[in-house]
């Protein structure tokens, strides 16, 4: 590690922290570097809890575990698990010539930053590898805002940055758990263009991040606030603090609560 980058707090990097810088990098300075708490209503920590243990139950299903525990004074978490299993048998069955793995964790030196994902489910043979991911809220209705998504860019860029297949032999898939009448899901093919276009929007976005972060550790300098004509700054727990809304604190709890969107399901 260089000089430079010796500055920095921060190493570890997920596709929910690049979201956000992306996003806002304002809110990303007041999370991540200035430790700052997020509230959370009542109604989304239980969508979170809610999330973890589908993802717990899916992750002792794969590996063969007993789920019973996990179902039996949840009724509502053994029917969506049940209709995931009826609407992609041919995922969630073993099958011969494969590896499998549920939780499989990779990780990238891009930078001086280690870029780390985690797959709820990788399934892998001799000619592609694919990646799943268990989303416990409805299906999106626009495919292109998942496409742009940092989580659909960065966990395809570092499969094939860290194994031997080439871009156009993996493939991303989410369910969404949640739809109905049964589980819907969206899948997403990779080819080189892709990747490198990941590859330079990393790089762009990475040198950004070095730069913000040493002119705050040297001067004190925040890092930029997102654009007003982004109208991101009305619900942000953070409105006051960067002075884009005058609103007090009691009269604004309702919006202290952060969009359900950036807050992230929980990896086990």
């Amino acid at each position: 590690m260089n000089a430079e980058t010796a500055l920095l707090p921060l190493t570890r990097l997920s596709q929910g922290q690049l979201n956000l810088l992306e996003t806002c990098p304002r809110k990303f300075q007041h999370i991540y570097i200035d430790q700052l708490g997020v509230p959370i209503s009542p109604e989304q920590q239980e969508r979170v809890t809610w999330g973890s243990r589908f993802h717990l139950l899916m992750q002792q299903r794969e590996i063969g575990l007993p789920v019973d525990s996990l179902v039996e004074e949840d009724a509502q978490l053994q029917h969506y698990v049940t209709a995931l299993v009826n609407a992609a048998p041919e995922i969630l069955t073993p099958a011969p010539q494969t590896f499998r793995e549920s939780e499989h964790c990779r990780t990238l030196n891009f930078q001086s930053f280690l870029l780390t994902v985690i797959y709820d489910l990788l399934i892998e043979d001799e000619n592609s590898a694919q990646i799943l991911d268990w989303k416990t809220y409805p299906q999106p209705k626009d495919r292109q805002w998942l496409a742009k998504d940092w989580q659909t860019r960065l966990y395809l860029y570092v499969m094939a940055e860290t194994s031997d297949y080439a871009p156009e032999q993996l493939s991303m898939s989410y369910w969404f758990v949640k739809s109905n009448p049964q589980p819907q899901s969206l899948k997403f093919t990779y080819n080189v263009l892709q990747h490198e276009k990941t590859r330079q929007d990393l790089t762009t976005l990475l040198a950004q991040l070095t730069g913000w972060l040493q002119r705050y550790q040297c001067d004190r300098i925040p890092f930029p606030q997102v654009a007003e004509s982004r109208n991101r700054c009305h619900d942000c727990s953070f409105g006051v603090r960067c002075q884009r809304t005058s609103e007090s604190l009691p009269s604004r709890s309702k919006n202290l609560l952060p969009n359900l969107a950036d807050i992230q399901e929980v990896s086990l």
